[in-house]
This record gives C-alpha cells, sequence and structure tokens, in this order.
C-alpha cells in the first residue's frame, strides 16, 4: 500500500484527499472508489498511459485507488498527480519515505505532461492546513499557487520530474510570485459624466460607505456610465481580501496566468437574461456564481425588472448574510457573497414616465405591472435609491463634467479610513458602514437628539420599516463621515432620508 495527499475542491475550498493504493493479486483492473466525479474516474486511463510514457511499468495486478475522506465528491481532475505517484510507490518504484509530508496537484496529460488544475490556489492552501511540508504542483499554475502563503511549492512540468525529484530527494524550481502589473483603472472617470449632481453624489455616498444603490431614469441618462465609474472610486482591495477574491476566482478557473492576484475590487455586470443559478452558483461540480464572483467589489444589475423574479428575490437572503448557502441532496456548501449591489431601471415599460423629454406612453396599468416586477421587501433592502433626470444639452456641451474621480476618490478613501478605526473598536473585521450590525449601530451611528427625532418622524410619515430606518442611520453616519464629523447631525440624516425616497 501507499498513502500520498492530493486535493479537490469543495466549492470555493480546498479540501485535502488522502489517496491510497492497494496492490492485490488479482485480475489485473483498476478501481477508484470514494465518491469519484466522472473527471476521476477517466484518470485511470490517463495515469496508466502518463506512467507507460516515462519508461515505468503500470503494474499488472489489481489496483485499488481509495479516495478519502469517502463522503466528499472529487470531481478535480488534479487527483492524477497523486494517483500516478501513489501507484508507483505501491509497485515499488517510489520509497514510502518519500512520500511523508508530500502534497500534490496536477492534471496529466497522456505523454507524462502536466497541465494547470482548476482551484489550484484554493487546494494548495487546503494542503498547506493540512501539514504538507512540501507540495507540487503544475509549472502553468505557477503564479497561483506562489500566492499561497506557507511553505513554498515546487513546480514540475511533466510526472518525470516529480518522479526524479523524489528519487534522487533533489527540490525542484519553486514558485515565484509575478510583479504587479502597473496601477492603472480601466473604470471610466467621474469628470467625464456632464451634470447628474444628484446622481453623482449618490455614487459618492454608495461607494463611501459600501450601499447598495438603485437608479431609476429614462433611457440614456448616464445610469450605467455613471455605474461604471464606481469602481474607480473605490479602495484598493486589502491583502486578505484580494487573496480571498483570488481563491473564488481560481475555483472558478477565471484567473488570468499573467495576472493571477485580484488587485482591483471585481466589477460584475450579468445579462437579465442570467438564471437563478447563474447569479448564485450551483452545476456538478458547483462554481460560484456571479454574486460571489463579485466578493468585496461591485454587483451591478442593468435593466433590473428584466430580470427574472426568482433570480432577483433570491438576492434578498444574500444581501442580509453576505453569503450563499447551497443545499443539495447529500450537498451544502457556502460560497462567499459580500458585494455591493448597483442597478439601474427605467422608471417604465416604455422608459419616459416623469422623464420632461417625451410622452410616456403607459397607462396606469402598464405603470402598475412595471412597478411590481420590484418586491417592496427587495427594495427596502437597497440603501440609496435616486432618480436620474435626462441632462439638457446645454450641459452635456459643457467642457468639463465637474470633479473628476481621482478627488471624490481621496474624499472616499478618507471617510473609509475613518469608518476603519472605528469599526476596529466597536465591530473587528468589518470596514464598511453597510456593514454595521444592529447591536452595535446605536454606538456607530451616535446621533444627535434632533437627528433621532427628525428619523422617527420620518418614520412614521413615510411607513418605513425598521429595516429602513436601520439603513437609514448608516447612510447617515456614512454622510457624517464624508463631513469629516463624529457626530451624526439633522443636516446628515435628512439627506439620508431623501435618498429612501425615489425622486
Amino acid at each position: 500500500m501507499s498513502r500520498v495527499l492530493g486535493g479537490a475542491l469543495a466549492g470555493v475550498d480546498g479540501v485535502p484527499v488522502e489517496v491510497e493504493v492497494r496492490l492485490s493479486a488479482q485480475l489485473p483492473r483498476v478501481d477508484i472508489v470514494g465518491l469519484p466525479e466522472a473527471a476521476v474516474r477517466e484518470s485511470a486511463a490517463r495515469v496508466r498511459s502518463a506512467i507507460a510514457s516515462i519508461g515505468h511499468v503500470f503494474p499488472d495486478r489489481r489496483v485499488t485507488v481509495n479516495l478519502a475522506p469517502a463522503g466528499i465528491r472529487k470531481s478535480s481532475a488534479g487527483l492524477d498527480l497523486p494517483i500516478a505517484v501513489g501507484i508507483l510507490a505501491a509497485s515499488g518504484a517510489l520509497g514510502a519515505e518519500a512520500l511523508a509530508g508530500l502534497g500534490l496537484v496536477g492534471e496529466l496529460a497522456l505523454d507524462g505532461r502536466l497541465r494547470p488544475v482548476r482551484g489550484a490556489l484554493p487546494q494548495v492552501l487546503a494542503l498547506h492546513a493540512a501539514g504538507c511540508q512540501r507540495i507540487m504542483a503544475p509549472v502553468a499554475s505557477g503564479p497561483e499557487v506562489a500566492l499561497a502563503p506557507g511553505a513554498p511549492v515546487e513546480l514540475a512540468a511533466s510526472l518525470s520530474q516529480v518522479v526524479e525529484a523524489l528519487v534522487e530527494d533533489r527540490t525542484l524550481p519553486r514558485a515565484e510570485r509575478l510583479p504587479p502589473p502597473p496601477a492603472g483603472r480601466l473604470a471610466p472617470d467621474l469628470g467625464v459624466v456632464r451634470g447628474q449632481q444628484a446622481a453623482k453624489r449618490a455614487i459618492e455616498v454608495s461607494a463611501a460607505g459600501g450601499h447598495g444603490l438603485l437608479m431609476r431614469g429614462a433611457p440614456g441618462a448616464g445610469k450605467t456610465l455613471l455605474s461604471r465609474a464606481l469602481p474607480g472610486l473605490l479602495p484598493p482591495l486589502q491583502p486578505g481580501e484580494a487573496l480571498e477574491v483570488t481563491r473564488i476566482w481560481s475555483a472558478a478557473g477565471l484567473l488570468d496566468p499573467a495576472e493571477p492576484l485580484a488587485l482591483e475590487r471585481p466589477f460584475r455586470a450579468p445579462h437579465h437574461s442570467a438564471t437563478r443559478a447563474g447569479l448564485l452558483g450551483g452545476g456538478t461540480p458547483a462554481r460560484p456564481g456571479e454574486v460571489s464572483l463579485a466578493h468585496h467589489g461591485v454587483l451591478f444589475l442593468d435593466e433590473l425588472p428584466e430580470f427574472e423574479r426568482r433570480a432577483l428575490e433570491s438576492l434578498r437572503q444574500v444581501l442580509e448574510d453576505g453569503q450563499v448557502v447551497l443545499s443539495r441532496a447529500g450537498l451544502r456548501m457556502a460560497f462567499p457573497a459580500r458585494f455591493q449591489l448597483v442597478a439601474a431601471a427605467n422608471p417604465c415599460k416604455c422608459g419616459w414616465f416623469r422623464s420632461g423629454v417625451r410622452d410616456c406612453r403607459c397607462d396606469e396599468g402598464a405603470l402598475a405591472r412595471y412597478d411590481a416586477r420590484l418586491s417592496g421587501p427587495l427594495l427596502d433592502r437597497i440603501d440609496v435609491h435616486v432618480h436620474v433626470r435626462p441632462v439638457p444639452f446645454r450641459e452635456l456641451s459643457e467642457k468639463s463634467g465637474g470633479e473628476g474621480s481621482a478627488a471624490v476618490a481621496a474624499r472616499i478613501a478618507g471617510a473609509r479610513e475613518r469608518q476603519a478605526q472605528r469599526l476596529a473598536r466597536i465591530a473587528p473585521g468589518l470596514r464598511s458602514n453597510a456593514a454595521i450590525p444592529v447591536d452595535v449601530l446605536d454606538e456607530a451611528v451616535a446621533a444627535g437628539s434632533e437627528a433621532r427625532a427628525l428619523l422617527g418622524r420620518a418614520v412614521q410619515r413615510l411607513g418605513m420599516s425598521a429595516r429602513a430606518a436601520h439603513r437609514t442611520m448608516r447612510v447617515a453616519r456614512t454622510l457624517a463621515d464624508l463631513a469629516g464629523e463624529d457626530a451624526v447631525g439633522a443636516p446628515h440624516m435628512a439627506e439620508a432620508i431623501s435618498f429612501r425616497r425615489e425622486g
């Protein structure tokens, strides 16, 4: 028998897998047990061909491969390499001492070459956590696995290099991080947007506190352009956040080999035809959806009422919990999904209701049906609502659109720094006002008596729910941070209340 550690994926998390190989004097056959998916069951053919291609003889006996723990489905082709090494060790080509503390990740080609695997980074992280002192991975996965903190990862181009290194007790070249790419934002500059001062203010407040934002307005008013300018206002990812985002994108197979580390916050803009599974994640094997790919970034939903109703309603719990929990028969896994929701919508089906430019062609029934596509509970979870009106031509023809993204981003950075210092004392681990928990909300907001009285009158007159009142308090806290003030005053609360009323 032989034992060696490999890795598999469970959602976006890596799972260490113990590969046990036993040879027995029975009719030649390869049995792989332990809930292997099709990609793992087919590894027998790849492993047999790869071993023969490097000059070794595949055992002419019954080969039983057990993948433990048996209760987790294994779907990663990255188990090819540990299975091949385990078979060679069981047949005597490798000594058992060479496998002590060894972790292997890699897919085999028929000629023995090592191919990169999806989710190499989370699998290497799992092997580190399992106590592996030596980890080997494909050369093509080098820039990605170099991001894993812990022991260096050795890189091999083929099965023969792995076997030679183990036989000769020789160290292979180690993975090294690529230099960071030159700084540069691809987001449009806020200064190119003419007019829209109210919408720009809403964008600034949303970015400063991590609040959800809904912009309604006529077609061509600038809703999409404003939304795409938002990532240029957000602060860069912290090191821990960057590793989380990279791990998720690695599990989804979307990492760029030339720039594996995520340095800027994700911006995901799925089409309105996206299904519920496309937004939340799922499939076999389960992969992260758009909400998880937008983790620590922005999820932009253009034409919000055109999305499938079930898909939109599924976002309600995700916005509250910051994660997606998928429960299927024999499967339960959690995908992180703490994102900033930004949405754009037309005011009606024809798009010209209350535009002041054209007459709306929708009757009252059509207006009611269009509004009914967005449920009250979903709208209640969006902190900032703003109406975007068409810009007159005299403003469009101006040479400048006002402040650029750099000046606005500097104010936002200052507000975020004040939030971080406050939350470090009150709620460690949180970085934005939008995530302040209810049990410490009063202490974090520090609203004056006049501001509280104003909020109380607004709750009664506007029929605000308790959730809406709490979210209004968080927005008021962000407005005070932008103004550099410690206490929330009546002007901050009044402006926050105005964001709860569309138009």
